[in-house]
């Protein structure tokens, strides 16, 4: 079967879906690998260490796509590159389907078989698969060092002869994957980190990297699904806020990493809490893709409101390309390895990972979670 590599389009998007180590043991199992010329370029990774691991390098994305038996990406593709592709192909990628029914439209009517890596379950036996916690671990660290760069202090204690300089306070919206990393970064350079999160269970790890836990009292409980939380009722949201917003004020620096699968990100830092932030503290929202955490964030700019700096960077892990793609690709190559040799795909639908990962298929929206979300958007619009 041939896999097909592109150059990714989206904004910003600086990552590869396939690095040349991953393509020499793809190739050695049997894969036959194309990737379209400079794919890996922003990520370090030219087309002569792609054509040494195997690969061929194709010129023209048209080809590419029709070429293509599986096209593995980063991102989702825009429907117009769906159409390229030949009937029956498979797509590996992020979708977040849910959010995009466009894109599941089109692949459902070029009969394209789609897996989301952001799908795939959070089992143990799914680990290696796992890019979701792969990119945000990435992401988690770059938030840490781009809030210090805006920063006009340092983290850490420092005892000189001219006076004691204190350390800086972190503030950390989330303790998932993104905001553990943030934690554990903070306390190696120095900071004193306070940490809240939705979900209770989360405490034990926080204070295991040095972390203060803000705890909300509460006898609501808090499910997850999918590494997510669900959405929370507005009375635990007020009482959070009310919590957090003293340590808000104190903060130099703030990061949210809050996420509700299926939803519009909440709301945490209100802009009458921003007013009482420090002059120079800064916010590094994570969330701003799926609307901010921040009230004032604005998507991809930095922004400096009641003299606080807002940073609304979509894309954190695509600022280590390299180490971001190469983990990206052992996740995606690992999910292939799972559902195909390469003589064709498994299909083995009733199979935990297959199931829980795969969007569409033959023409048909399978994913249950997509469909329940799509179909409740549709009953509003009808409304």
């Amino acid at each position: 079967m041939k896999i097909a590599v592109p150059k990714e389009t989206k904004l910003y998007e600086k990552r590869v879906a396939l690095t040349p180590d991953v393509i020499k043991s793809l190739v050695k199992a049997g894969f036959n690998c194309l990737v379209e010329t400079g794919a890996g370029f922003q990520s370090n990774y030219p087309d002569e260490s792609y054509q040494k691991a195997g690969a061929t390098i194709v010129l023209a994305k048209t080809e590419l796509y029709q070429e293509a038996d599986i096209l593995l990406k980063v991102n989702a593709p825009a429907p117009e590159e769906i159409h390229l592709l030949k009937p029956g192909a498979v797509l590996i990628s992020f979708l977040y389907a849910y959010t995009v029914p466009g894109i599941v439209q089109a692949l459902m009517d070029k009969q394209v078989s789609a897996f989301a890596m952001d799908a795939v379950p959070r089992i143990s036996r799914a680990q290696k698969m796992d890019a979701l916690s792969s990119q945000a671990n990435l992401a988690g660290y770059k938030a840490v060092l781009l809030g210090a760069n805006y920063l006009a202090k340092i983290f850490p204690l420092m005892m000189t002869a001219a006076g004691t300089i204190t350390p800086a306070k972190v503030l950390i919206f989330g303790a998932g994957v993104a905001g553990l990393q943030a934690i554990a970064t903070a306390k190696r350079l120095g900071a004193v980190v306070e940490v809240t999160d939705v979900r209770p269970e989360t405490k034990e790890q926080v204070e295991s990297l040095g972390g203060r836990f803000l705890e909300v009292k509460t006898d609501e409980g808090v499910k997850t699904e999918g590494g997510y939380a669900r959405e929370v009722s507005a009375d635990y949201l007020q009482k959070q806020k009310e919590l957090v917003s003293k340590h808000v004020a104190e903060a130099d620096l703030v990061i949210t990493t809050a996420l509700v699968m299926g939803k519009k990100a909440p709301v945490l830092i209100t802009e009458d809490m921003v007013r009482t932030m420090k002059p120079g503290a800064v916010i590094v929202d994570m969330a701003v893709e799926s609307g901010g955490n921040c009230a004032l964030s604005e998507l991809n700019q930095k922004v400096v409101k009641y003299d606080v700096t807002i940073i609304g960077e979509s894309n954190l892990p695509a600022q280590l390309s390299m180490n971001a793609s190469d983990l990206y690709a052992k996740n995606i190559s690992t999910l292939l390895s799972h559902l195909a040799t390469k003589d064709g795909f498994k299909w083995q639908m009733e199979e935990e990972i297959t199931k829980g990962s795969l969007i569409t298929h033959k023409g048909e929206l399978v994913h249950t979670f997509t469909k329940d979300i799509l179909s409740k958007q549709t009953e509003v619009k009808k409304i």
